[in-house]
C-alpha cells in the first residue's frame, strides 16, 4: 500500500530558500534541491503528517 502522504514537501529535511531569482527547494539531509512532490527513503514525516497519518488509520 502506498503512503499517500510520502512526498519530500512532508519531511522534516525539506525547505525552502527564498532567493532574488525566486524559490530554492532544497533536502537539508541529502545537501541538494529537490521538488516537493519528489520521493526518497530517506524520508521521515513532519510531526503535523504524523498526526494525519494517525488520524487515517483509526
Amino acid at each position: 500500500m502506498e503512503n499517500r502522504f510520502h512526498a519530500c514537501a512532508t519531511c522534516i529535511h525539506y525547505g525552502v530558500i527564498k532567493t532574488v531569482t525566486g524559490q530554492q527547494f532544497r533536502c537539508t539531509r541529502l545537501g541538494y534541491e529537490t521538488k516537493p512532490f519528489y520521493k526518497f527513503n530517506c524520508w521521515v514525516p513532519k510531526e503535523q503528517v504524523k498526526k494525519l497519518m494517525e488520524k487515517e488509520r483509526l
